[in-house]
């Protein structure tokens, strides 16, 4: 039988100096989201010192939030090996390459005041119309350059806009930072944003839709955790990029091969599972499915993300450099997948 008492709280201690790796360690020894936090950050850390292949899910506003350089230190650091987005943060990840900027507002006021003036609100963040044109244009003009008869992954798709946004990037962004590094991206669901309005654009000026081989992105997920010596999952909110990494773990079995699942999982929402709803399923729930090994080390922190990610990956930008800085993963490689 389990000890009842393993440890004491400790209560948090204040000092007029604290790094971000100091804050979250005493929050190791308090109670509720502080110590899940805590647990988050160490669970993340041993995903570094294992050889664990590690895939990112990204929902919710977040680069609009001012995540952007949080998510592109993860991927120039190589803190993971794949991400899975929603198509509107890469949508405003490449906004914010081009140099245009996302501004604090304030929550609620006259709505219809701002759609007057051609200004975008997400709760207390607002945009320009104009602006969001500008990146519009860019990706529509991009998409009239892609051949027509080749059928893409998003994975293909993503990395060629990070390639044709290089030259023009006024700052680092996700898309740009996973061209240059080699990390796969892919959207699952491509068509709810920005970018499947700029390729429906496109086809309609062309005549000629650019074909995306969704398929595909499933065989390759379920290639790469299928190749891997262990996974690990950190789902920033959940969604369908959630879900599509959940599920490449149960779909090893395409290739011959039956994994236990997922070896360990970070994740940060908001939502309940009460509801039913997949952004709110505990890991527990996604062992029922086999998504989730057994033994896994995993962690739920129910926090707004973003308080909880730029806290996290502070403390293990400092704490855990040693260990970043000897993470030697190779990169990614579909060989042997082939052209199925």
């Amino acid at each position: 039988m389990d000890d009842p008492f393993p440890a004491s709280v400790i209560p948090f201690p204040v000092s007029e100096r604290a790094s971000a790796a100091e804050l979250v360690e005493r929050m190791a020894g308090t109670a509720f989201q502080a110590r899940n936090l805590a647990q988050a950050a160490h669970i993340w850390d041993a995903m570094l010192r294992d050889e664990v292949t590690i895939f990112l899910g990204l929902a919710g506003a977040m680069v609009p939030g001012g995540m952007r350089p949080v998510l592109t230190y993860l991927i120039e650091k190589r803190l993971i090996d794949c991400l899975v987005s929603t198509g509107a943060n890469l949508f405003h990840d490449l906004y914010e390459c081009l140099g245009h900027r996302h501004w604090q507002g304030r929550p609620g006021g006259d709505d219809v005041h701002l759609a007057r003036r051609r200004v975008y609100r997400f709760y207390d963040v607002l945009a320009v119309e104009h602006d969001f044109t500008i990146g519009e244009r860019f990706v529509t003009d991009f998409c009239l350059t892609l051949d027509p008869e080749h059928k893409y992954t998003t994975r293909e798709y993503f990395e060629l806009v990070g390639r044709a946004l290089i030259p023009v990037a006024k700052q680092e962004g996700i898309l740009t930072a996973a061209a240059r590094h080699g990390v796969p991206i892919y959207c699952p669901a491509v068509g709810d944003s920005v970018f499947g309005l700029c390729l429906a654009e496109a086809r309609h000026r062309s005549g000629q839709p650019v074909t995306f081989d969704v398929i595909r992105d499933v065989l390759e997920t379920a290639w790469i955790s299928s190749q891997a010596q262990a996974t690990g999952v950190v789902y920033i909110g959940g969604g369908t990029p959630k879900n599509f990494i959940q599920q490449s773990a149960v779909a090893c079995y395409i290739f011959g091969r039956e994994r236990p699942g997922h070896s360990y999982g970070v994740q940060i929402t908001m939502d309940e599972p009460d509801w039913g709803g997949l952004s709110g399923c505990t890991f527990e729930e996604a062992q029922s499915w086999r998504k989730i090994a057994p033994e896994a080390s995993f962690v739920t922190v129910r926090s707004e993300a973003t308080i909880a990610l730029p806290l996290i990956v502070s403390a293990l930008a400092e704490g855990s450099a040693e260990a970043i800085r000897q993470r030697r993963l190779p990169a990614i490689s579909f060989e042997g997948l082939g052209d199925a």
